[in-house]
């Protein structure tokens, strides 16, 4: 297995909440923020070496190239915008349980 895919397969399945982020995206910024009291674990991909490659295996893996690419209790929950939409519907109250 890739050390890429290695670390974000561990990262998944070994951390309830996590976020692969960029710090400069104001979408992930609003993401850390909705779930930063369940205290995710959180990946700059711009400030990491490989970033660029694990955004492209996410890809690979979820069909989403853009971040924030949110996992929680290993499903894959979509970006912002899908993290909002959980919250507002209460789902994401559910799967924080």
């Amino acid at each position: 297995m890739s050390s890429t895919k290695q670390l974000v397969e561990s990262a998944i399945n070994d951390n309830k909440i996590v976020i692969f982020s960029k710090s400069y995206c104001p979408y992930c910024r609003r993401a850390k923020g909705v779930l930063a009291s369940q205290g995710p674990k959180i990946f700059e991909l711009d400030e990491m070496e490989d970033g660029a490659d694990i955004q492209a295996y996410l890809q690979q893996k979820t069909g989403q190239r853009t971040v924030p690419n949110i996992f929680i209790g290993q499903k894959h929950i979509g970006g912002s915008d899908d993290l909002a939409q959980l919250d507002k519907s209460g789902a994401l109250a559910k799967l924080l349980a």
